[in-house]
């Protein structure tokens, strides 16, 4: 059985716990999905998903608890949704504590403030994928071991790098469990 914890720190977190357990039914895999919020929960599990919410407090808690190492150290697989596309990053235009697990630099609020949010398909993994972007960040730039996953707006909305996975959009807002359903895939190859 793997376990995936979803970081009760802000965000979606409840509705991650739901897109998680939907994905894994479609897929019949056992699982335990769960709210985790110090690094001893983390150590717990092969695979974190990080919400949306504020990058730069879910950053800080992140540090001030040693989350970021336990994942470092545990070998565990990370979804980064909307804030953790930010806080997987190694740069971003704002100073503040980032995870460096992914050789990118994100602009925060790259489509502008919440107001302009929107709703844009996403072709991703050879699929059209419902996109909803709130006061979404992209990467400007990714490093070489960097997978570009989707563009919109020549902007990069979504990137792969090992083990970990980061969108702009959010995911878990929608029906489709496409994007849970392929980090559950990486999290039970750190299984194998």
């Amino acid at each position: 059985m793997i376990k995936i914890g979803i970081l009760n720190l802000q965000g979606d977190v409840q509705e991650h716990i739901e897109a998680t357990e939907k994905a894994v039914g479609k897929m019949d895999i056992s699982a335990q999905i769960f709210k985790v919020e110090t690094a001893s929960d983390v150590s717990k599990c092969q695979g974190i998903i990080i919400s949306g919410g504020e990058s730069t407090v879910i950053g800080k808690l992140i540090k001030e608890e040693g989350i970021d190492q336990t994942i470092r150290e545990h070998n565990i697989a990370v979804l980064g949704t909307c804030a953790g596309m930010i806080i997987l990053g190694k740069k971003t235009d704002y100073q503040q504590p980032l995870m460096g697990l992914i050789d990118m630099q994100v602009k925060r609020n790259g489509f502008g403030r919440q107001k302009l949010s929107f709703e844009e398909e996403v072709e991703i993994f050879g699929e059209k994928f419902p996109g909803i972007f709130i006061r979404a960040p992209y990467a400007s730039e990714v490093g070489n071991n960097t997978e570009i996953l989707a563009r919109i707006k020549d902007k990069i909305v979504a990137v792969r790098e090992g083990k970990c996975i980061a969108t702009a959009f959010h995911p878990e807002l929608t029906e489709d469990t496409l994007i849970h359903e392929y980090f559950i895939k990486e999290v039970l190859n750190c299984v194998e």
